[in-house]
């Protein structure tokens, strides 16, 4: 199984659409697609929507839900619709993510690969690629991604033509590979290229050591 991660330095910098697209464009890996989401308050045991089948942590503190619908309504659904699988939606409170880490495990143990939209998963995972979605129109920069950003293996640059970001230096991704996009496209060949190339070079590398 490869684990690939996607993150981004701010919300809406268009880290789900990049997930969707490596899903449609890399059908034949078999993709359980997970979204991770972090929360300042409590979760209501009621979150789940009817197209979720719900597993539920009794203090709230967690929850994981697995997307049934595939009309592309949610971020989930929108990785059913892309062709993943499995999709599954990870709720913690703000600093709880800790707590649901095995029960993830548990639900991605059996996938063939996985894709997980988060930074702070990045804690408790070391994925086989790591993917930071980047646009500089968004002044904000999450200290999540100021935590992971040296561990990028490339980058994901909007063409925005926007400012630079204030006070942060993007040394740490000095050379690594740069993929510049335009949305509504994601994705380009490049990017699906490089993915498929860095996922099968362990399994290459796991065959000749047999």
């Amino acid at each position: 199984m490869a684990l690939v991660v996607i993150g981004g330095h701010a919300r809406r910098v268009g880290k789900t659409s990049v997930v969707a697209g490596l899903i449609s464009a890399l059908p034949d890996l078999g993709w359980t697609a997970v979204k991770i989401t972090q929360h300042g308050h409590k979760l209501d045991s009621g979150n789940g929507a009817a197209s979720h089948s719900a597993s539920v942590n009794v203090n709230y503190s967690w929850t994981i839900y697995e997307e049934r619908d595939r009309s592309g309504e949610s971020d989930t659904s929108r990785f059913l619709a892309a062709g993943a699988a499995r999709a599954l939606l990870l709720q913690a409170e703000a600093g709880r993510l800790a707590e649901a880490m095995l029960a993830l495990r548990a639900r991605i143990a059996d996938a063939a690969n996985v894709i997980i939209e988060s930074n702070s998963v990045l804690n408790f995972l070391r994925p086989d690629l790591y993917l930071m979605v980047l646009d500089p129109a968004n002044a904000d920069f999450k200290d999540s991604a100021r935590e992971f950003f040296d561990r990028a293996d490339a980058v994901i640059l909007h063409e925005s033509g926007g400012p630079a970001w204030q006070g942060v230096v993007l040394n740490p991704v000095a050379g690594r590979p740069v993929f510049r996009i335009k949305p509504p496209n994601y994705v380009t060949p490049e990017l699906v290229d490089f993915v498929r190339l860095r996922l099968s070079a362990p399994l290459a590398a796991e065959t000749a050591g047999m």
